[in-house]
């Protein structure tokens, strides 16, 4: 092969490799066999053995790791890593501002930023003029090991930054962990090969890091999200701690997705109820939240408590109050998903000043992993101060009476076989009818978050079900006040006050509606970005998975769950019975089909003059058009603002049009 021809091969075949390890390792989707990636793979190495010099730093067989390594280097960092102090109340972190007023009080009103505290392991990425050059684990903070072989086998750290303004020499800090899907999977792997299984995702992470071969570390498929610069060579290229985390993702990191900006320690305070609800419900572990002064200049000049707690952070952390118990029996409830969940029957224990006799175990390969037996002595925690769930067992007292759990391989709600889908953690009820899911369905749609239909709990929705008012979420809309006030503790001016909270409820919007349809995947985030892409439910039930699938933050997974819902006569005839009784089908701000963008796909670089690449990017979507991430051929136009980079070079070879915010302002706003 002549140099140029090869040099035009090794190009083509690292995009494909690059798109394909998006898909795998990002989207968990897929898009060529691993038999074709592996051929593809091995041409490339050929390629760039034959020809030194096309190995780019950023090429995917840099990802996979040779030899075994015999032994881990140490390595200095060239800032420490420090450690953070805790606060476990709001008089704790209210009492951290005061010492930090106290030392500069301009900190009190500059403002906060908080993110979710990963539960992984901290790493340290050393970057030079953009490359790469050694990643080591945080070790004791001033000494780590260099697992560089490893961290490059990790889909979200950059071998080549994106973007420009890097500092000649720079750490970037993240925190490395292992998805909980992924922590499920390889746990009944390593119990089916007669391993013993990891107790929690943190030390899978953490265990994967320092393995000598990286190809181990490759096959757990760890994930990372960066949240520190450290600039050693070169100007700071932000003041803001905020600022940082938006630089990160224009570079090509991750960065945790529920990050948000603070003006006072009181909007702080606000927050944590939220974040504190989201613990239990993420995809990836997480312990707490960071309280962050955002002002840098500010971090520098209250500087760091005994060489070893920064001044300007702290974690705020919600603490568990443990109680041991006996777990007498385990029982599976059926989920709106038709998701087989088993929990725990305990004798009674106090718990926080509350009685508790039960507790979630999540699914059967969490209780296989943590070995949990019927009749064991738990120890049970009150996950954010609400659900409460089982630790692990106290085998110190096991007597050898105690059992093992079997999921049951029929549901127990309706008798119909179950199922678990190739790769998933959970097993389902496919039955529509299950009378558990409709049960379940009717709770989560009128929830807060969903419909909100203040005065119907479970133990309501269990009294209508049973008096046969309602069949599913549809029929809570033909509820007449006079039937309601026939059952127990359901007096006229109750039945009144629900009859007019359904009323009210028929206002929310489609992404409530969205979200309360209880569809799979469709999270709260999930639905509000559906809603505003698509406008009308009728839109978005006629929408085509690959249009689906292309709204940031979807992906195909969710998209092919949502066309398969919608697809579903028994789900469109639901929804055409909730429009005819008045709920609203339409997204307030969202404009669709018939914007002036419609069917136009957009790129953003760089920093616009007035807008955020937020507010942008949502412009766009309001006008119809989609906001990618990458250039491609399909790429309509690359809004550019100041220090593009590399997007504009990419964009000049495809031959994409480039155009100013001005221009972009007068494409949105052309038929007003």
């Amino acid at each position: 092969m002549t140099p140029g021809a090869a040099s035009r091969r090794s190009e083509e075949l690292r995009r494909v490799l690059q798109r394909a390890n998006r898909a795998y390792y990002e989207l968990d989707a897929p898009d060529i066999s691993d038999a074709e990636y592996d051929r593809l793979f091995r041409e490339l190495q050929a390629i760039e053995s034959e020809h030194p010099e096309l190995q780019r730093p950023d090429s995917p067989t840099l990802r996979v790791g040779g030899a075994p390594a015999e032994s881990l280097r140490k390595h200095h960092h060239a800032r420490p890593m420090l450690s953070l102090a805790n606060a476990f109340s709001a008089e704790e972190l209210q009492g951290w501002e005061d010492r930090n007023v106290r030392l500069n009080a301009e900190v009190r009103g500059a403002g906060y930023t908080t993110e979710l505290k990963i539960d992984g392991a901290a790493v340290n990425l050393s970057y030079r003029h953009g490359l790469l050059v050694i990643g080591t684990t945080r070790g004791n903070g001033v000494v780590g090991e260099d697992v560089t072989a490893n961290l490059r086998t990790i889909e979200d750290i950059p071998l080549v930054l994106a973007g420009t303004g890097h500092p000649a020499l720079m750490e970037v800090r993240g925190e490395v962990y292992l998805p909980v899907a992924n922590f499920e999977v390889i746990n009944r792997e390593r119990v089916e090969a007669g391993d013993p299984p990891f107790a929690n995702p943190r030390n899978a992470a953490a265990g994967g890091l320092r393995m000598l071969d990286a190809r181990l570390t490759r096959a757990r498929r760890l994930r990372m999200f960066a949240f520190q610069v450290e600039t050693i060579e070169g100007p700071s290229p932000v003041t803001t701690h905020h600022a940082t985390l938006d630089l990160l993702e224009r570079w090509g990191f991750q960065v945790e997705p529920h990050h948000l900006r603070h003006t006072t320690l009181a909007e702080v305070q606000e927050a944590m109820a939220g974040y504190e609800e989201l613990l239990p419900t993420l995809p990836f572990g997480a312990d707490g939240v960071v309280v962050k002064v955002n002002v840098r200049k500010l971090q520098e000049d209250l500087g760091v408590v005994g060489g070893r707690e920064p001044r300007w952070a702290i974690a705020r952390k919600f603490a568990p109050e443990v109680a041991v118990t006996r777990l007498l029996e385990i029982r599976v409830n059926v989920g709106r998903t038709g998701a087989l969940n088993p929990w725990a029957v305990l004798e009674p224990v106090e718990l926080g000043g509350v009685t508790v006799s039960s507790a979630t175990l999540h699914n059967d390969g969490l209780i296989a992993a943590k070995d949990i037996r019927i009749g064991d002595w738990v120890e049970v925690v009150r996950a954010g101060e609400v659900i409460p769930q089982v630790l692990g067992p106290v085998t110190a007292r096991r007597d050898g009476s105690e059992r093992r759990f079997v999921l049951p391989d029929r549901c127990p709600a309706c008798g119909e076989p179950v199922d678990r889908p190739e790769g998933e953690v959970m097993t389902y009820c496919g039955n529509p009818g299950c009378p558990g899911r409709i049960l379940e369905g009717i709770v989560h749609f009128a929830s807060r978050g969903a419909m909100d239909i203040r005065g119907l709990g479970d133990e309501r929705i269990r009294q209508l079900l049973e008096a046969g008012l309602v069949t599913d979420v549809a029929s809570l809309y033909q509820i007449k006040s006079a039937q309601l006030v026939q059952l127990e503790r359901f007096a006229e001016q109750s039945a009144d006050q629900l009859i007019q909270a359904l009323e009210t409820s028929k206002g929310r919007p489609l992404s409530s509606l969205v979200f309360a349809l209880g569809i799979r995947h469709a999270g709260k985030t999930v639905a509000t970005a559906l809603a505003r892409r698509f406008g009308t439910m009728a839109a978005l039930m006629a929408a085509e998975q690959e249009t689906i699938a292309a709204v940031p933050g979807v992906g195909p997974t969710i998209a092919t769950a949502v066309t398969g819902w919608s697809r579903n006569p028994r789900n469109q005839d639901l929804v055409r019975r909730l429009k005819a009784s008045g709920l609203t089908m339409t997204e307030p701000g969202a404009i669709t089909a018939g914007g002036p963008l419609t069917g136009k796909s957009f790129v953003l670089t760089g920093t616009l003059p007035s807008l955020s690449r937020e507010q942008a990017g949502r412009m766009i979507e309001q006008a119809g058009g989609r906001v990618t991430g990458r250039i491609s051929k399909k790429t309509d136009a690359l809004v550019a603002g100041a220090d593009g980079g590399s997007k504009l070079v990419r964009a000049g070879e495809l031959g994409i049009e480039i155009i100013d915010e001005a221009e972009l302002l007068r494409r949105v706003h052309q038929d007003s």
